[in-house]
């Protein structure tokens, strides 16, 4: 089996190591302790996350789209695949690092997706460009950390707190759809969704594109105005 080779390292704002590893044409994300974050075979999962949210959205002609998170680009080029032309899809990534990767070491997973007009990264926390929006979004994609229960930033348990989801809400165009990807299910999540006026739906969705492998958890959870 051909061996792992660490091909470069970056940190994230709270001081935790991302190491990006390639064996042949696999690349992987870790935490310095090994714990893998991504993996360029398994993003069926994180596809699912925006051909979902995006189903909720037919019929719009010019949806504008937040994604929080780049990682390997599965998110982001499902959302192309589905979007119409006039589509807007921002990508809020907070590590730069991650950006340059795709651009270099992964330029064959993300092949030209960067330089669709209809996609604009930008380097920054999610959270701060929920906060600064008022009805701006007609969805919000969260592919941050490991979901509800993150492992690498401790901001990211207030992202998917009460306050943080009502900024989403508040960020949503009425009917908007908040989607969250997730490793596992988290029923206290559903019902605070609930809670903060979502008319919530929970997915389990296979990680890889085929019918085997562990399950991931996607809500989608529709902005209501009753």
């Amino acid at each position: 089996m051909l061996p792992w080779i660490h091909l470069a390292t970056a940190s994230t704002p709270e001081g935790d190591t991302l190491r990006l590893l390639r064996r042949g044409d696999e690349f992987s994300i870790r935490l310095e302790d090994g714990n893998e974050l991504m993996n360029s075979r398994l993003g069926g999962s994180e596809e699912a996350l925006a051909t979902l949210a995006l189903d909720l959205l037919a019929g719009r002609p010019a949806p504008r789209v937040l994604i929080g998170g780049l990682g390997m680009g599965f998110t982001l080029r499902a959302a192309q695949s589905v979007a119409p032309p006039g589509a807007r899809l921002i990508v809020s990534e907070i590590v730069p690092e991650l950006v340059e990767w795709a651009e270099e070491h992964m330029a064959a997973v993300f092949g030209d997706c960067l330089e669709d007009p209809r996609v604009e990264v930008k380097t920054g926390d999610v959270r701060t460009a929920i906060s600064e929006a008022a009805g701006a979004f007609d969805a919000i994609l969260l592919d941050v950390d490991n979901g509800p229960d993150g492992l690498t930033r401790g901001d990211n348990d207030a992202l998917y707190g009460e306050a943080d989801l009502l900024a989403a809400r508040r960020a949503l165009t009425p009917g908007g759809v908040l989607a969250v990807w997730s490793a596992a299910p988290d029923p206290a999540f559903t019902k605070r969704l609930t809670w903060c006026g979502f008319d919530t739906d929970v997915h389990a969705v296979r990680a890889g594109r085929t019918k085997r492998g562990s399950r991931h958890t996607i809500w989608t959870a529709v902005r209501t105005d009753s």
